[in-house]
């Protein structure tokens, strides 16, 4: 009896430990292994940053007074004939809490068209970025575009005064479980990528708190896709967070061929694949013909800003102001409003290297 006991006490000892380590594990960042073998059974991915014409922010993109599938279907059929077959773009927290319900059915009917056009989406939970004068959204209808000022009504998910503020970081987690659990084997959705440029519009270290806290939230959902927060400045203590969070390394890069050959070079000391998720400055050399063949011969995915020129005027350049002297070339899109190419050869050399090249 007394021997009994003790195998009995020792079954359930090794058990407890067993599932402490299960537990443990799903909250661990992906081997290289696995992140390898799920890279090379993925086509080369070549797309866009997205956000419909019609909008002059993320917020006015999923709104329900302005949210628009007919619209998006149109501007997704221009990109599934360039052969592009993935997009990114940022979710808006506050339309989340407005209508939780609403937002997660909007999601699944975003992600329905791009199946359509069997285009991949790559959610971004937060961006801290501000281009113009607000640094917390409003949901409801938006402001018109003040014309020579890009991104001038840009919102930041969730926005600055929740950032800063850690009393609202249970409904953030919230957010980030019930989406991500919502949509956590969903093969519409090629990857989750946490935070867009985490520190952006003056933040600084404020956003770091919340940063860890989105990673561990988003970690405990344990989804079947990868999960990735960007490289996308030079400041040590916020990429030591990033590639610690990043099942495979993705970066930002607006510079010309040089320093994009660089920066993968030295993302590759970490062993993961790598993905591009922001690229394409003209002005800055960041550009289709140069830097196109790089991602494709190192078989980096790659996702340039942005599709069809909007409401959010990004063919201006960054800082441009009203009274400023018109821009000599387009800083960033493909299309004209009228969904004719800026520039035939981008598109010509786009689809090269997604119709013909990948044959």
């Amino acid at each position: 009896m007394k021997n009994k006991t003790i195998a009995c006490l020792f079954f359930l000892l090794f058990s407890s430990i067993n599932n402490i380590l299960l537990a443990q594990d799903s909250t661990l960042r992906w081997s290289q292994q696995k992140a390898w073998n799920w890279y090379n059974s993925q086509p080369w991915y070549c797309g866009f940053n997205y956000i419909p014409a019609y909008a002059i922010n993320y917020t006015a993109m999923w709104d329900k007074t302005s949210f628009d599938p007919v619209a998006i279907g149109k501007e997704l059929t221009l990109a599934q004939a360039d052969g592009m077959n993935v997009l990114r773009a940022v979710l808006q927290y506050a339309v989340y809490a407005d209508d939780p319900a609403y937002f997660l059915k909007t999601l699944d009917t975003f992600m329905g068209i791009c199946a359509k056009h069997k285009i991949k989406f790559v959610p971004a939970l937060f961006d801290d970025c501000v281009f113009g004068i607000n640094s917390d959204p409003k949901i409801g209808k938006q402001p018109e575009p003040l014309k020579g000022w890009y991104a001038w009504a840009w919102s930041p998910s969730p926005g600055h005064s929740m950032v800063v503020d850690s009393t609202t970081y249970p409904k953030l987690e919230h957010y980030v479980t019930a989406v991500i659990s919502r949509f956590k084997n969903d093969d519409r959705i090629l990857l989750w990528d946490l935070y867009n440029e985490p520190t952006n519009g003056g933040l600084g270290t404020t956003t770091l708190p919340l940063l860890k806290r989105v990673i561990a939230a988003a970690r405990k959902v344990h989804p079947s896709q990868p999960l990735t927060v960007d490289v996308w400045n030079n400041n040590k203590r916020l990429n030591d967070i990033a590639l610690a969070a990043s099942d495979i390394i993705t970066f930002h890069n607006y510079g010309n061929k040089n320093d994009l050959v660089k920066m993968i070079n030295d993302l590759k000391q970490y062993n993961r694949p790598l993905i591009c998720t922001e690229w394409m400055n003209r002005p800055n050399r960041s550009v289709i013909a140069d830097n196109l063949p790089i991602f494709y011969n190192e078989k980096v995915g790659c996702m340039l800003w942005g599709l069809v020129n909007g409401k959010t005027q990004t063919d201006l350049p960054w800082g441009h102001r009203p009274g400023d002297p018109p821009p000599a070339v387009w800083q960033h899109d493909l299309y004209k409003p009228d969904f004719t190419p800026y520039r035939q050869p981008e598109i010509d050399s786009i689809r090269l290297y997604t119709l013909e090249k990948v044959k």
